[in-house]
């Protein structure tokens, strides 16, 4: 089995950051703006570097989605950001209507989702925003899983045309992708190969998954761990693949089960290669205040949980 190696934790949002950055020096049509979280969203750098190419629109929301939409209308690539719950149901009005209808070429960028923001607790911890993103027409969703890919997927967004939501969190996790990969929006990752169950991972819970194949394999069973950092468009090549080899699925995401990368997954698997699954994703339920790690144990979405339904689901095997 291939192994990762965890080269130092990292939060996601400093590779958002980082890449940002980078944009501002190789490409003059990015802009940003930003929702007074400069430094929550690590764009402390672009803006030091590029003063006139940076909005502040303070605390309000779906005035910034506008002039995004405006800029973007300009010729310009506005990247908008702020907390992914500001972000999308905050706004979702605003976006509908004059970014995914009009199909604008506005980068959604949200930082602090998921139960791992922490103490801030419930009311910050979005868990519906892939769901609520992947259903708007025209939209891209990306939800990567480290720093250096966060890094890469932002300098993806930019050379995508049209909208993006580009989703990434506030703790520092383990950073184990390349540091210069290719990041290639819709093109899920393998990042080990298996016989026995698949396990679909995005974001924070990727390198979970990867830990939890390493106690399968002692187990005596070879788990398939694919990276889907693009939940829209969605690598339905890849997963039907995968299925039809293991004929067992599994899926990890911090996100609300329903309407997360689960669901995805279940609608192309129940089209075209029906196959055990599982789910591994908060079950309709809000957060609470608590620190980000102990809050994955109570919520289920640690390790040992996806082991557990790896197992479960391969008993289900016909």
């Amino acid at each position: 089995m291939t192994t990762y190696e965890n080269t130092g934790s990292k939060d996601t949002r400093s590779g958002f950051g980082e890449g940002l950055y980078e944009l501002g020096k190789t490409n003059p049509k990015v802009v940003a703006l930003c929702a007074d979280l400069i430094g929550s969203l690590k764009m402390n750098k672009f803006v030091a570097e590029n003063p006139t190419r940076f909005f502040q629109t303070g605390v309000a929301e779906a005035n910034m989605t506008g002039v995004a939409a405006g800029l973007a209308n300009g010729g310009y690539i506005p990247f908008a950001g702020t907390f992914a719950a500001f972000a999308t149901g905050r706004v979702y009005d605003q976006i509908r209507q004059s970014v995914a209808y009009s199909n604008k070429n506005v980068k959604i960028t949200a930082s602090h989702a998921g139960l791992t923001l922490g103490e801030d607790g419930a009311t910050h911890q979005m868990l519906e925003d892939i769901g609520l993103m992947k259903m708007l027409p025209n939209m891209i969703v990306i939800n990567p899983c480290d720093f250096n890919q966060t890094k890469a997927a932002t300098i993806a967004a930019a050379n995508h045309v049209g909208p993006v939501y580009l989703r990434f969190g506030r703790p520092s996790v383990p950073n184990f992708t390349p540091a210069n990969g290719e990041f290639t929006i819709g093109k899920a990752i393998t990042l080990t190969e298996g016989a026995d169950v698949t396990i679909f991972a995005t974001g924070h819970l990727v390198w979970k998954s990867l830990e939890a194949a390493k106690i399968l394999l002692e187990k005596g069973v070879k788990a398939e761990v694919i990276n889907i950092h693009t939940i829209k468009p969605l690598d339905t090549e890849a997963i039907i693949k995968s299925a039809s080899k293991t004929g067992a699925v599994v899926t990890a995401e911090e996100h609300m089960a329903n309407g997360g990368l689960g669901d995805s997954v279940a609608q192309v698997l129940s089209l075209f290669k029906p196959t055990p699954m599982e789910y591994v994703a908060v079950n309709d339920t809000f957060g609470e205040s608590g620190k980000p790690e102990e809050l994955l144990v109570k919520y289920g979405l640690d390790t040992p949980n996806i082991v557990q339904a790896a197992e479960k689901v391969m008993a289900r095997k016909a």
